[in-house]
């Protein structure tokens, strides 16, 4: 029987390489697959669309999501080629594929100069101690807003 990620895992490669290829940003793909088939696919554009969320995870999920006029990826299943930065990560799990592959580790991004490990530590770190400023800014609209989405009777949940 064939190693049915295979393809899969080479296509998210050769996405990545495409868009380096292309300066578009850095050496990273990713596909979306749904019974079997690449519903959608992106490489790393934070350069050519001068956009730090324009991960290929990011990007990938976007159009998958785009194309299935959905907000979640439930049966889905998700290729990158490199295992997902803390941003990607969140973008995932709002996503909620059903499974994830990935072909390199962050240790080997971080060798390649892509070292997000700072980011992993600032999530657990108090947003008053955070590298980048955090302050609070209160006001009452924020909390009200918050209890209106409560109380909303047509309100679709994610």
């Amino acid at each position: 029987m064939k190693d049915p990620h295979k393809k899969f895992m080479k296509a998210a490669i050769n996405i990545a390489k495409k868009g380096m290829d292309n300066n578009a940003g850095g050496p990273f793909g990713c596909v979306v697959v749904q019974d079997g088939k690449i519903i959608a696919r992106a490489y790393n554009s934070v350069h050519s669309l001068n956009d730090p969320t324009a991960h290929a995870e990011v990007v990938a999920i976007r159009k998958a999501c785009k194309k299935l006029k959905t907000f979640q990826l439930s049966g889905c299943i998700i290729y990158a080629s490199s295992e997902p930065c803390p941003m990607c990560l969140g973008a995932i799990y709002w996503a909620r594929p059903s499974h994830v592959y990935f072909s390199s580790t962050k240790a080997d991004a971080a060798d390649a100069g892509f070292d997000d490990d700072f980011i992993y530590h600032q999530a657990d770190v108090d947003p008053f101690a955070r590298k980048i400023p955090f302050e609070r800014y209160e006001l009452p609209e924020g909390s009200k807003v918050l209890e209106e989405w409560k109380l909303k009777p047509d309100k679709i949940r994610y």
